[in-house]
């Protein structure tokens, strides 16, 4: 009968997960509050190219201005195709795109190898009409892009797995809402950001819970970001993740026990 109680307790304790640990954005104790009508400032990094990144580069001429206009309605079209691709999981701009090597460099027709790792999008812009400047002697356009930000989400998500976003910039938590959510059972004040830099890899513990993460130079992920989300307890102790789980297994386990005790005392 102890045993039959222990357990019971024992499981209502361990299905409980408080709501301090689920909701994002609070404001902690002990840290500056941040009004939710102030205007917060962002500290968002200078991202530098590096190897396997994928970049857009467009070229247009005077002459190709005059002919075609901005050429809005063709880019409209593969903005959308590509938003269709990044959907399904694959990537647009591998193919259309211009693929950083493992030397830095990224190869132009006529033109050849063009270094740009390490370089922001405006310095490879510079490079690149710098270097076309042998080929073309008219006015000159170039557009130097982001083939979107890849990222990876893995661990406690709804929706794990490898995804694109055709934007320029992209906050952690549109990455959380592309990847469906954390789990109810996910870390949400202790998610591991690994992170590439030119020089190696990082890895950074990020508090989803905090509101002052919108301060943080973790706000906005970058290309090739993997998010891992760890459990709670509860799932080592089997809990479910929310209420009617929680209660379905305790009175399963109660079923059980009450089986096992009804045996016994035969």
């Amino acid at each position: 009968m102890r045993l039959f109680k222990f357990t019971i307790i024992i499981l209502l304790f361990s299905s409980c997960i408080p709501n301090e640990r689920l909701i994002y954005l609070q404001n902690q104790e002990g840290k500056n509050p941040i009004p939710e009508d102030k205007i917060i400032p962002h500290d968002m990094p200078v991202y530098r190219l590096q190897y396997n990144d994928i970049i857009e580069v467009k070229i247009q001429t005077a002459e190709d201005l005059l002919k075609n206009g901005f050429n809005l309605e063709a880019g409209q079209m593969q903005n959308q195709a590509a938003f269709q691709v990044a959907q399904t999981g694959g990537d647009l701009y591998y193919m259309t795109g211009f693929t950083i090597d493992a030397a830095g460099n990224i190869r132009l027709p006529v033109v050849g190898d063009i270094a740009v790792r390490d370089k922001t999008l405006d310095e490879a812009r510079l490079i690149i009409e710098e270097k076309l400047r042998s080929y073309i002697t008219s006015d000159l356009y170039v557009r130097v892009k982001m083939g979107g930000i890849r990222f990876s989400a893995l661990g406690e998500f709804r929706r794990p797995g490898k995804y694109v976003i055709i934007q320029d910039r992209v906050t952690i938590f549109e990455a959380i809402a592309q990847a469906g959510d954390l789990n109810t059972i996910a870390r949400r004040e202790n998610l591991l950001l690994i992170r590439q830099y030119p020089e190696g890899t990082r890895l950074h513990r990020i508090d989803l819970t905090d509101r002052n993460l919108v301060t943080s130079p973790y706000y906005f992920i970058q290309p090739n970001d993997q998010l891992y989300a760890e459990p709670l307890k509860v799932r080592e102790v089997g809990a479910g993740e929310n209420a009617a789980q929680s209660l379905s297994l305790l009175i399963s386990s109660i079923t059980a026990i009450a089986l096992v005790l009804n045996l016994i005392t035969r």
